[in-house]
C-alpha cells in the first residue's frame, strides 16, 4: 500500500515546477494523468539529449504518470476536462492566468464539477500583482529573487545555475502545498486553489537576506565559494587535478581541520574563535588548507579528513555520483525497465519511508499512450472517444 494511493492527479502543466510536483505526488502512489495537447506535447519530451529518438529527461519527468491527449480549448475538450475533474483530488497547471477562465475552465466551474478539487496553479509570478502576466521561467527567479546576485566570484559577473533549480525548489514545494491543502480538506469536506509563484520558494531557501536587511541595513556579497559566516570554507584542488569541498561551520571542526594540516598554531589566535572572525581571515586559512590538500591526491585527502573527523566531500560529477558507495548504500540511483529503450537508471524516490515506502512503477510513457483507457474509464464509450479524435479535442 502506497501512501498516496487512491489519490487522483490531473497533470495539465507542461516543463518543470508543475510537472515535478505531480511527479513527486506519483512516486508514493497517487493516480497522476498527464494531459498533453494532441499535437503539441509538453516541451519536456524535447529537452536535453534523446536516444532513439526518445526524449530522456521526459523519462524522468514522466514516470508514474499515464498519459493522454486533450485539447482544453475545444468544446469537447472542455467537457471532458470536467468529467475528468469530477472524479480528481488534485489538478496541477501552469497556464498564465485567465488562461483556463478564458476557456471556461476556471475555478468557479471546476469546483462545481467538484466542490472537493485541490487547483494547483504554478505561475512565475502568481496569479495577481503588475507582473501576473508576464512569461515566467525558472531562470527570472533565480535573476529576481537575490539567487544570482550572491552567487558567483567577487569580480564576476552574477551566475545562473546550470539547471532548474527555481523549478526544481518550486515544484517541492507544490508537492507540499498540495498535501496540505488536502489535510485541510480531510477537515472541512472542500477543496481550495494553490497559488503558487516561482519567484517565492526560491527566496526563502536563500535564507535571512530580508531579515538582515530588514534589521541592520545589510546587503549579502558574491563571495564565490567563501562565506561570510565561516572559514576555511572553500573548494581545494589536489595533487591529481581532482577537487575537494571543505566546510567548517562548528567550531570544533575548524580546530581539527588545522590540526590536519599541520597549522595548530592558528586556532590560538584570538580570531580563530568565531566563525566571522575566521571569515575574515579566509586567505590565511585557505593558504594552509590549499598548501595541505595540494600535496595529496583526492582520495588521500579525503581519508585524512575522515580519520580526524573533519567534514570534507569530493567534487564529483555524474560519473562519480552513479558509483559513489554512499548513493549506492542509500539505493538514491536506481534502475527502471522501459519498453522503449530498456533498462534505465535514474534518481529513484526522495525520500524513504520505513512502512508504506514510493516506487516508480515505470518511465515517462509516449505522448497519449493511455487516452483511450483514461477516457473509457470516466464512461465515455468507444463512438464517444473516436467523435472527440475526429473535432481534433484529443
Amino acid at each position: 500500500m502506497r501512501p498516496l494511493q487512491g489519490l487522483r492527479v490531473l497533470d495539465l502543466a507542461t516543463l518543470f515546477a508543475g510537472p515535478l510536483a505531480a511527479t513527486l505526488l506519483g512516486d508514493f502512489g497517487a493516480d497522476v494523468v498527464k494531459v498533453e495537447h494532441p499535437r503539441r506535447p509538453d516541451p519536456s519530451r524535447g529537452h536535453g539529449p534523446a536516444k532513439d529518438g526518445v526524449g530522456l529527461w521526459w523519462k524522468l519527468l514522466g514516470r508514474n504518470k499515464r498519459t493522454m491527449t486533450l485539447d482544453l480549448s475545444t468544446p469537447g475538450g472542455r467537457t471532458t476536462l470536467l468529467r475528468l475533474a469530477a472524479g480528481a483530488d488534485v489538478i496541477v497547471e501552469n497556464f498564465r492566468p485567465g488562461t483556463l477562465e478564458k476557456w471556461d475552465l476556471g475555478w468557479d466551474e471546476l469546483s462545481a464539477a467538484n466542490p472537493r478539487l485541490v487547483l494547483a496553479r504554478v505561475t512565475g509570478f502568481g496569479q495577481f500583482g503588475p507582473y501576473a502576466r508576464r512569461p515566467g521561467f525558472g531562470t527570472l527567479a533565480e535573476a529576481m529573487s537575490g539567487f544570482a546576485a550572491v552567487t558567483g566570484e567577487p569580480d564576476g559577473p552574477p551566475t545562473l545555475p546550470p539547471f532548474g533549480l527555481a523549478d526544481s525548489v518550486a515544484g517541492l514545494t507544490t508537492a507540499y502545498a498540495v498535501l496540505t491543502a488536502l489535510a485541510a480538506r480531510d477537515r472541512t469536506g472542500r477543496g481550495q486553489v494553490v497559488d503558487m509563484a516561482i519567484i517565492e520558494p526560491i527566496l526563502t531557501v536563500l535564507g535571512p537576506q530580508p531579515l538582515w536587511y530588514d534589521q541592520v541595513g545589510h546587503v549579502q556579497p558574491r563571495t564565490g565559494n567563501r562565506s561570510t559566516n565561516n572559514a576555511p570554507r572553500n573548494t581545494y584542488r589536489t595533487a591529481d587535478g581532482g577537487w575537494v569541498a571543505v566546510s567548517t561551520s562548528a567550531q570544533s571542526i575548524a580546530e581539527r581541520v588545522m590540526r590536519l594540516v599541520g597549522r595548530p598554531e592558528l586556532t590560538a589566535e584570538p580570531w580563530f574563535t568565531t566563525g566571522a572572525g575566521r571569515a575574515a581571515h579566509a586567505d590565511v586559512l585557505d593558504e594552509a588548507v590549499g598548501a595541505w590538500i595540494g600535496c595529496r591526491t583526492r582520495a588521500e585527502v579525503v581519508e585524512a579528513f575522515e580519520k580526524a573527523e573533519a567534514a570534507v566531500a569530493p567534487v564529483q560529477d555524474v560519473v562519480d555520483v552513479m558509483a559513489d558507495p554512499q548513493y549506492t548504500a542509500l539505493g538514491t540511483i536506481t534502475t527502471v525497465p522501459d519498453p522503449e529503450l530498456g533498462p534505465l537508471r535514474m534518481q529513484n524516490v526522495l525520500f524513504r519511508l520505513s512502512e508504506t515506502p514510493g516506487a516508480i512503477r515505470w518511465a515517462g510513457r509516449p505522448h497519449g499512450a493511455d487516452t483511450d483507457e483514461i477516457l473509457t474509464g470516466i464512461g465515455l464509450t468507444t463512438a464517444e472517444i473516436d467523435a472527440l479524435r475526429t473535432a481534433g479535442a484529443v
